[in-house]
């Protein structure tokens, strides 16, 4: 009985300090906010020190006049836990990637989700061969560091030749992959993120 009090005390709190950092941003008192949600500015002020729980319809009011998404208000209600990945030096699960008569290999170095968010990183080595690596289309972003050799990236019709220590980031949604390693391998570092919906 005691932890779901203090659960329920814990959204009340973090609900407050949602209502009152965007109140704050916006540049609203408390009485501009009443007067623009329909709620009372005493009640405000109860929702902004966690005293009361208030229902969806007093925070949907809240969210209009302050121009966000209820589900800002929400933001910070999470679970109290987190998780963490701490790979070491040559260390990482170590994967191979077949698709048709090409393969890679790749160290999977991160994968973090949670509610609204993927993010992955691998340390990936293309060998040259002839068969044809693969291109890709998908959600979210891409960032690759090219650790050692030289190899030619198309990203949609544009050809990028990537050395050692350059960069690339684009957005996954447009056709990307590598045309050919023009060294014996080719090793770099491959991180995406994309939404969870």
């Amino acid at each position: 009985m005691l932890d779901r009090v203090t659960e329920k005390t814990g959204v009340d709190i973090a609900i407050g300090i949602a209502v009152r950092n965007l109140r704050e941003a916006r540049g609203f008192s408390a009485r501009q906010l009443s007067s623009l949600s329909g709620v009372s500015t005493a009640m405000i002020s109860r929702i902004e020190s966690g005293q009361t729980s208030p229902s969806i319809s007093t925070l949907t009011g809240i969210s209009r006049a302050l121009g966000v998404p209820l589900a800002s208000l929400f933001r910070d209600t999470g679970a109290m836990h987190t998780d963490f990945t701490h790979v070491k030096k040559c260390e990482g699960l170590k994967s191979t990637r077949i698709v048709e008569d090409h393969a890679h290999e790749f160290i999977n170095l991160a994968f973090h989700r949670r509610r609204d968010l993927q993010f992955e990183a691998h340390q990936v080595t293309l060998t040259r061969q002839d068969a044809q690596p693969p291109t890709y289309v998908g959600h979210g972003v891409v960032f690759m560091y090219a650790l050692k050799g030289e190899a030619v990236y198309r990203y949609g019709k544009q050809d990028i030749k990537l050395e050692s220590g350059d960069s690339l980031s684009l957005d996954a949604e447009l056709s990307h992959g590598f045309v050919r390693a023009v060294t014996p391998k080719f090793t770099f570092l491959s991180v995406q993120a994309e939404p969870r919906t």
